[in-house]
């Protein structure tokens, strides 16, 4: 997962969240010492960079494992080219060194 840069806490903006009590402490757990807030923060930026497109290439060959063929269904970005997957569009899905499946499109392996 992509950590950015840390921000102060005196220069962030507070918000509420409500969370199911579960999806809390699973959060807690996977956090370790980063902490559950610092988390959902990388999550969220994961998540909006990814669809700006702005979004850090993270993976090489070297971390795909196998890849199966797939038709996309949404919009996707190749994890790594970064190359757009348009709807209906066929695609690889990826299973990475670390357990994650990620798109990836049709010729991103090829060496």
């Amino acid at each position: 997962m992509y950590t950015m840069n840390r921000t102060a806490t005196t220069d962030m903006e507070v918000t509420s969240i409500r969370l199911e009590r579960e999806l809390k402490e699973k959060l807690k757990e996977l956090s370790g010492s980063q902490g559950y807030q610092a988390l959902i923060r990388d999550v969220l930026w994961n998540y909006v960079r990814q669809k700006s497109g702005d979004y850090p290439l993270q993976f090489s060959q070297a971390d795909i494992r196998a890849s199966v063929e797939a038709l996309a269904n949404q919009e996707e970005r190749c994890a790594l080219t970064g190359k757009l997957i348009r709807p209906q569009e066929p695609m690889l899905l990826g299973l990475t060194s670390n357990g994650d499946m990620v798109p990836l499109s049709v010729g991103s392996l090829a060496h």
